[in-house]
């Protein structure tokens, strides 16, 4: 097994592997070669790397970089996940279609996936910052190393022992955090290890980088679901298919330029969010 996510440390990506899983994407790469009908020399022309790599590989005497694993994944369209974990070589084209199509939902969160980071001259990992005006970028560039490279980065000596981001919030769904707080959350590795009512950043697809309270949640036709939920009551509820999701932070702190007021209870903010709200639905009404 892969011993985690891929990282990129010090400008490269890096993938550490077994004895086992060398032997599964060697004899994954000669089969799907051969299936091609291509020689070694031919597949290393495709890929841009000498015939003699190739070899090495298939005979599992070396361990192909990340960007030499993704490419053999693009040009024979196999998921890196199935190209390192799993023994390809009883397949057929048709049968390896199949077997790509038909995968579930990656539940645990723990199928190969391509976590970048950025590090100080002493190898120390940074957190890297990702701004409001940055936020709508970061869904394309999370795994980019250029985009990672452009963002403000910081450390703090509290925080050691992971992976850790910082997020800027926008809105008020999060009351009493109010719109500008950063939040600064570790990278969750194994989406079981969620905590039923604890907050979360969550990537994904359809909503790009919120930060919620997470809930699990099974969709009528039984799949994986996760349920975000405000702590601003002026907000309801919504859901999310786990499939949908690229990335969860599970949130260890905050940083605010505010402080918050002692008389300020959750409920009161609550509460004059709420008449806000009523105030400018009445309005409307009113102008029509």
């Amino acid at each position: 097994m892969l011993s985690g996510p891929t990282k990129k440390i010090g400008g490269k990506k890096c993938v550490v592997m077994s004895e086992r899983d060398r032997l599964v994407i060697g004899r994954n790469l000669k089969h799907l070669r051969k299936l091609k009908g291509l020689t070694q020399q031919q597949l290393a022309d495709e890929l841009n790397i000498r015939r003699s790599s190739i070899g090495a590989y298939e005979e599992c005497r070396a361990t192909p970089k990340y960007e030499t694993i993704e490419g053999i994944s693009n040009f024979f369209q196999v998921s890196i996940d199935l190209l390192v974990k799993e023994d390809l070589s009883g397949y057929s084209e048709e049968q390896l279609r199949e077997r790509q199509a038909s995968r579930g939902p990656d539940i645990e969160g723990k199928s190969l996936r391509v976590l970048s980071i950025t590090v100080d001259q002493d190898g120390h990992e940074n957190i890297e910052y990702v701004p409001q005006k940055a936020s709508a970028g970061y869904l394309n560039g999370f795994a980019d190393k250029e985009y990672l490279e452009d963002l403000p980065k910081f450390q703090l000596p509290m925080l050691r022992g992971g992976t850790f981001r910082a997020f800027q919030i926008k809105g008020d769904s999060m009351l009493p955090l109010k719109s500008g707080t950063i939040i600064i959350g570790q990278y969750l590795e194994d989406w079981r290890d969620i905590k039923e009512g604890q907050t979360y950043i969550v990537l994904s697809e359809s909503e790009g980088v919120v930060y919620k309270r997470v809930f699990r949640h099974q969709g009528r036709d039984g799949e994986a679901m996760l349920r975000l939920k405000s702590d601003n009551p002026a907000y309801e509820d919504y859901f999310i298919e786990l499939t949908d999701v690229r990335e969860i932070w599970k949130a260890r702190m905050y940083l605010s330029e505010e402080f918050p007021q002692p008389d300020m209870s959750l409920e009161k903010l609550s509460s004059i969010v709420m008449e806000i709200q009523q105030e400018v639905i009445r309005l409307k009404s009113g102008n029509n």
